[in-house]
């Protein structure tokens, strides 16, 4: 079993609509994300949600407006240099930071 270490996670909730310089907001995290070698960066398109505008954000047949969820964990210093870009990047939206414990799964070939 591998040792497990202290780690940060972030959970940024926001719309699907919302953009960052013109593309996708949650492309730029991503991408801003991979530049800082942030070990790990998933997103997630909610099926229905509401924020703090109580807006519901479901898919309509001419638009969509799901709910996106972008989780983040890496150290807590990665993530504490991280978070002033998130929250330059966002104009709206929720960011939720949680102390976890990160156990890295590698397993080579040869172990199978």
């Amino acid at each position: 079993m591998q040792p497990s270490h202290p780690a940060k996670l972030l959970r940024l909730h926001f719309s699907e609509q919302d953009k960052y310089r013109g593309k996708p907001l949650y492309e730029a995290i991503v991408q801003k994300c991979r530049e800082l070698s942030i070990s790990g960066a998933t997103v997630f398109r909610g099926l229905e949600g509401y924020g703090e505008s109580a807006e519901i954000h479901r898919a309509h047949l001419i638009t969509h407006d799901q709910p996106i969820v972008v989780m983040i964990i890496d150290t807590e210093e990665k993530v504490r240099q991280l978070v002033p870009a998130l929250e330059e990047m966002m104009d709206t939206g929720l960011i939720a930071m949680s102390d976890v414990e990160a156990r890295r799964i590698s397993k080579n070939s040869e172990q199978r």
